[in-house]
């Protein structure tokens, strides 16, 4: 992997790590156009540098992250379930992760669900909550271990979560961001555990990669989930929508047309 594609994919991983549009099917087509997604270090590239894009939440809500311990708690009661069903899950999910076509049609079918969202919970945000409860956080945390099927997007179906428990888009948006940051970092560190127990250790010129990528994808997460947040609020989940269609269809026809596309 050279500098610039390790500036291309962290690029893409700032970008789309928060958005509903799923980080795994555009790292699949990023990685897979430059030719590095069979790359051992590639598959860990992708996941090291969820740090960086991780730090930018903290960063942009540090105030947030310096309150009482209910909000900590809330934060724990909605990462429960990830951390249980994925536990017991584990060797389904990575199996799952093989399968590029599961990644396009889950994007598409995601896609088509947008494109309705604003209607059906025009109502939340005209009159939506802006405080979360505790069983609030236990039901979004159910809804983010649907994103354990790649394609999903985490963020998305925790944004989902969120209006079907009365909460406005801003509020469900800025929880999403919250709760990702417990359940990013232990996916991150499990995927990294298991990398060194495999005996693998790092060059310093991958050192040098990851530290780039991680500094890249902190500094574009942080524009990335300032404009979100202002665009989710004026104009809806639709554009998302079509996007997401698009992006699908693009992978199933690279799939389908013999070009060899690498999950991470």
């Amino acid at each position: 992997m050279s500098i610039i594609e390790a500036i291309i994919l962290a690029i893409v991983e700032g970008i789309t790590e928060f958005l509903p549009v799923s980080s795994t099917g555009h790292m699949i087509i990023a990685s897979s156009l430059m030719g590095i997604a069979d790359q051992s270090f590639t598959k860990t590239f992708t996941v090291a540098i969820q740090l960086g894009a991780i730090l930018s939440v903290v960063v942009l809500y540090w105030k947030r992250f310096f309150q009482t311990t209910d909000f900590y708690l809330k934060l724990f009661v909605a990462f429960l379930p990830a951390a249980i069903i994925g536990f017991l899950l584990n060797d389904y999910i990575d199996q799952l992760l093989e399968r590029v076509e599961v990644v396009a049609i889950m994007l598409i079918l995601g896609g088509i669900v947008f494109l309705f969202i604003d209607k059906l919970f025009h109502k939340t945000e005209e009159n939506g909550l802006q405080e979360i409860s505790y069983p609030t956080a236990l039901k979004i945390g159910f809804f983010q271990t649907i994103a354990m099927i790649p394609g999903v997007s985490r963020s998305a179906a925790t944004i989902i979560g969120g209006l079907t428990q009365k909460l406005n888009k801003k509020t469900a948006a800025e929880f999403s961001f919250f709760l990702a940051v417990p359940t990013m970092a232990a996916a991150t560190g499990y995927k990294l555990l298991k990398f060194y127990k495999a005996g693998n250790g790092f060059s310093n010129d991958e050192i040098t990669l990851l530290l780039i990528g991680n500094v890249v994808a902190f500094v574009v997460a942080m524009f990335a989930i300032k404009s979100f947040i202002q665009f989710l609020t004026t104009n809806g989940f639709k554009l998302f929508g079509y996007y997401r269609i698009v992006v699908g269809a693009i992978i199933l026809a690279l799939y389908f047309s013999g070009i060899k596309l690498s999950t991470l």
